[in-house]
């Protein structure tokens, strides 16, 4: 599809925006699998003026239903196949062939105006996943999607040669952003993959010559592990970003033995901030391993302490963002805002700290922290330690109740194909690096580890699972 084909596209769509009702301020949520009318309807709801709202299409159907309730969305564009969980009152079904061609919905070819916005109006709301409560609107301004993209552009060097893989779901922040459709700011491209599947996606990257990509850590490793990579032609990829979680040595090291002309980004960044607030330095990634690198140049990292006391470099503590990408309110809830910042400084829920290169090193959620015996646990410590086990693929740690010490750790393993582990070989290896009360308590072997659309894997599922 040309520039010239898209805008088109656009203006037929916002035609069928307006004709539908649709007004300034507006919200239209989308629940729909990665196409070209997801992009469509995404620039014609701002044409308009309206308020975009992509919706995590694995979501349950009251789950869904809450969303379009708290959002008051005026409107929802569905996946037929999807239809089951689009039972927001005001739906329109959109099968395949509709959405290969979304233009064809309006019933006449019009020009239409763009309704103008000013920087501080909202541009997009995308719900965070919940943990213990129903998931949180975080408000997108245009500015704040303006110097998203300004920033990653001067930061990945964006420029009109990109050919960008679109592997990850567009309702995720870091499909949609890092950079995502930002590319097109640049003038490059979008390969767009209606769902990731590994094979599939190799071939897009020979096929198209594809140069650029971000990738959740479970796409890169399902990349790395499909059996007949070798037979691809990978050489036109020169970065692929990843991010959510800490990236092991060996990872990086057989990614570079596959992708020989590119480099991996490890990345830092939130919904609240539209993704991607540091990225690593290309060839630093073994000498600061551990870090998902240097903050973007727009943005602030300020490292705080309990009190909300700035901390001195190496000192750990709550990771804030300062930064005009950065997100202002959550939708219609000020206790849940206040509670989220220090004045403009806002607070991102992650433990962490900066060397005195500036790089950033995440540690833990700071919920996720265990506390055992009065005494604190990172769970990424003890990951780090495990997955030098020959026997370990992946691994998460976290903290189950236990009436001695209030917390203890158990770590949930995902064996290396062939190997296996059991709990007294892990302590032992444990015992050689950790202190006696980090060592795990529990093993749980498992097939795969749960993850959100992001990569990042859900420990409270997991500790729903033990049973010692």
């Amino acid at each position: 599809m040309t520039y010239g084909e898209l805008w088109r596209r656009i203006e037929q769509m916002s035609a069928y925006l307006l004709d539908v009702g649709i007004e300034e301020g507006e919200v239209v949520a989308v629940l729909m699998k990665n196409s070209s009318a997801f992009i469509e309807i995404a620039f014609a709801v701002s044409h308009v003026g309206a308020v975009f709202l992509p919706i995590n299409y694995r979501l349950a159907a009251d789950e869904i239903n809450y969303i379009c309730s708290d959002s008051s969305a005026k409107l929802l564009f569905s996946d037929t196949e999807l239809y089951d969980n689009a039972i927001f009152c005001n739906s329109i079904l959109l099968d395949a062939d509709s959405q290969k061609n979304s233009s064809t919905l309006a019933r006449n070819h019009r020009k239409v105006k763009v309704r103008p916005r000013s920087p501080d109006e909202l541009f997009r709301l995308m719900y965070t996943s919940g943990t213990t409560s129903r998931p949180k609107g975080v408000m997108h301004s245009y500015s704040n999607f303006h110097w998203k993209c300004v920033d990653q552009s001067i930061a990945l060097n964006l420029n009109n040669e990109n050919r960008l893989l679109v592997a990850g779901p567009l309702y995720h922040v870091g499909a949609s952003d890092l950079p995502g459709i930002g590319v097109l700011l640049r003038g490059g491209m979008l390969a767009i993959m209606r769902e990731f599947e590994a094979e599939a996606c190799l071939c897009l990257i020979q096929t198209e010559r594809l140069n650029c990509a971000w990738l959740a850590p479970v796409m890169t490793a399902a990349l790395l592990s499909f059996p007949e990579i070798g037979s691809f032609d990978l050489s036109s990829m020169k970065w692929i970003i990843g991010g959510g979680e800490r990236t092991p040595e060996k990872r990086i090291q057989e990614f570079s033995s596959v992708f020989t002309h590119a480099h991996y980004i490890d990345a830092y960044g939130l919904t609240e901030s539209c993704g991607g607030d540091t990225f690593m330095d290309p060839g630093r990634e073994i000498e600061k391993i551990g870090s998902t690198g240097r903050a973007l140049p727009h943005v602030e990292i300020q490292i705080r302490d309990e009190e909300g006391n700035i901390q001195d470099v190496g000192v750990e503590g709550e990771i804030c963002l300062r930064g005009p990408k950065i997100f202002k309110s959550y939708w219609q809830d000020p206790e849940k805002t206040r509670n989220a910042f220090y004045n403009d400084v806002f607070r991102s829920g992650d433990a962490g700290y900066l060397d005195s290169d500036g790089f950033l090193f995440v540690t833990d959620r700071i919920k996720d922290m265990i506390l055992s015996g009065g005494e604190n646990i990172s769970s990424l410590e003890v990951e780090r330690v495990i997955l030098e086990l020959s026997e370990v693929d992946e691994v998460a740690v976290f903290g189950i109740l236990d009436p001695k010490w209030g917390e203890v750790p158990v770590a949930a393993i995902v064996c290396t194909s062939g190997k296996s582990l059991d709990l007294d070989t892990l302590k032992a290896h444990c015992r050689k690096s950790l202190a006696s009360f980090k060592v795990p308590k529990g093993i749980l072997l498992k097939e795969a580890l749960p993850r959100n659309p992001s990569g990042k894997i859900l420990k409270r599922l997991l500790r729903r699972d033990v049973n010692l």
